[in-house]
């Protein structure tokens, strides 16, 4: 199996002092500080605060059209957004 070398990324974890380059098929990869992968953001100092913003963000969201879209408001609204989040 062939890795498609436009994909591929590194990530260094921790406080490395040393940058190098890394190169797959005379490519040199993208550095990165975060990736999503599986839907779960992993950052380079592995803190989940990005991950917490963006499922706050995503839930908010969802409140939002909720309310837009529900004109009579009822107490089984809470049901509802538990639901859906």
């Amino acid at each position: 199996m062939l890795f498609n070398t436009s994909k591929c990324k590194v990530m260094h974890i921790g406080k490395s002092q040393k940058k190098y380059s890394y190169y797959m098929n005379n490519q040199q990869l993208e550095e990165v500080t975060q990736e999503k992968d599986l839907g779960i953001l992993i950052s380079h100092d592995l803190k989940v605060s990005q991950q917490c913003r963006s499922a706050c963000t995503k839930g908010m969201r969802i409140l939002g059209i909720i309310n837009h879209t529900i004109v009579f408001r009822h107490p089984d609204m809470l049901r509802l957004y538990k639901s859906l989040v």
